[in-house]
């Protein structure tokens, strides 16, 4: 026989006669007064929880970084590459006035321009990124296109670039709706072929379909410890309009395009020749958006890069400046390293000029002085702080002796 429920409520104890109404449970009763009370307290907590409807973070536009600053300050630690260094000197600067714009009544609302960068490698696309990062006061995070795939395909979806913003700004929604992402590798996701096929291109063109709605701006359900997602998972929703993304990439094989391109119309009164005098050892400084889509990147994406700049290839003087001039030269590395074991580092000019001869024959750019130089100073390193006196010398045939042994 089922038992009777008692005809009082299982909160506050009192009778039915005592409240205006008592409600039935399936194991017990509530009063009209005590789910009056519950519904304050809930109101309470909501209302403690919810985020300031403030769009506008706080930013003092007087302590933000001129145009001419920033470039300053990239100038220091990248070599060349001046119109690259403009242009991302520029994006920032207006990404700060952007997320301080206050609405006002003629109805204009900046709208952000997103840049792609191209350039071959070790030209210095991610070490210009870097070193933005070291400046800015805003969340700033880098992350790799290659990683991802389509949704629902073995790899990373697309929204866990938002989830590395999130854990830079320490889950800060609001502070991350307002930070820089900067992609690189983008042409490692262009379309494989114009040619449709009957399978899918889930590492490219899809990738490429599923980062639209990141790059024009829209509420996106992220994955707060990143990862794949999962229906029951909890979601953090990040509002990405003013999220400005700076994309890199190499693009190997795009001056063939910009080539076939400018070749086009050879007679004329409008032919290039008469137009202009083409450079044809440096063609990535005619890169037009038209080439992108020729690489392989799908026009949704091209329209959402409005800003497009190139990097020079380095030559010999350029690779000699970055040796030394920079303040994190490799050469002032290692010297650094030495002066911790009470030595000093002596290379002779000759030294300098023998590393970027072989750097431009690997064709590795900056990297290549980099791997050349650690060959050079393996047994330097390994023998320093155990040698006698207090002066290491590195002279040409040391250099030769180490790189060619191998050869």
């Amino acid at each position: 026989m089922a038992k009777k429920k008692s005809n009082h409520c299982s909160f506050c104890g009192r009778g039915e006669d005592e409240v205006a109404l008592l409600l039935d449970g399936i194991d017990g009763r509530i009063c009209s007064d005590c789910v009056t009370r519950a519904n304050e307290i809930l109101g309470t907590i909501t209302r403690s929880n919810r985020k300031p409807q403030t769009q506008q973070p706080h930013c003092d536009m007087k302590q933000v970084p001129r145009p001419h600053d920033i470039k300053a300050h990239l100038d220091q630690y990248v070599i060349g590459q001046d119109e690259a260094k403009r242009h991302l000197s520029v994006a920032v600067y207006n990404h700060y006035k952007r997320i301080t714009q206050q609405v006002d009544d003629d109805g204009v609302e900046i709208e952000k321009s997103n840049i792609v960068m191209v350039g071959p490698t070790g030209t210095g696309k991610t070490l210009i990124a870097r070193t933005i990062a070291k400046l800015l006061d805003v969340p700033f995070t880098i992350v790799d296109a290659t990683v991802f795939t389509e949704a629902g395909y073995v790899g990373e979806d697309v929204e866990s670039i938002l989830s590395r913003l999130l854990q830079v700004a320490n889950y800060d929604v609001q502070s991350a709706e307002r930070g820089i992402i900067f992609i690189d590798e983008i042409d490692k996701i262009a379309r494989k072929s114009d040619n449709p096929s009957i399978t899918r291109d889930v590492s490219g063109e899809g990738v490429q379909q599923a980062m639209l709605k990141l790059l024009e701006g829209s509420i996106v359900n992220v994955p707060p410890k990143g990862g794949r997602k999962h229906p029951d998972q909890e979601y953090v929703k990040v509002d990405t309009r003013n999220i400005l993304f700076i994309c890199g990439g190499a693009f190997d094989g795009i001056e063939k395009k910009i080539a076939q391109r400018l070749n086009t119309h050879t007679v004329g009164f409008d032919s290039v020749q008469n137009v202009r005098k083409l450079d044809p050892t440096n063609l990535m400084q005619y890169v037009r958006p038209q080439d992108l889509k020729s690489f392989g990147l799908i026009p949704e994406v091209i329209g959402r890069l409005p800003v497009l700049t190139f990097l020079n290839p380095l030559d010999k003087d350029t690779l000699r400046n970055i040796l030394t001039a920079p303040k994190n030269s490799i050469v002032k590395q290692y010297a650094k390293l030495l002066e911790m074991d009470g030595k000093r580092l002596e290379i002779k000019d000759e030294v300098y000029d023998y590393i970027v001869d072989k750097a431009l024959e690997y064709k590795l750019g900056a990297r290549g002085l980099r791997s050349i130089f650690e060959q050079i100073m393996a047994d330097i390193m390994f023998d320093a702080p155990s040698m006698e006196g207090d002066v290491c010398e590195v002279s040409l045939d040391y250099a030769k002796s180490k790189v060619e042994k191998f050869i």
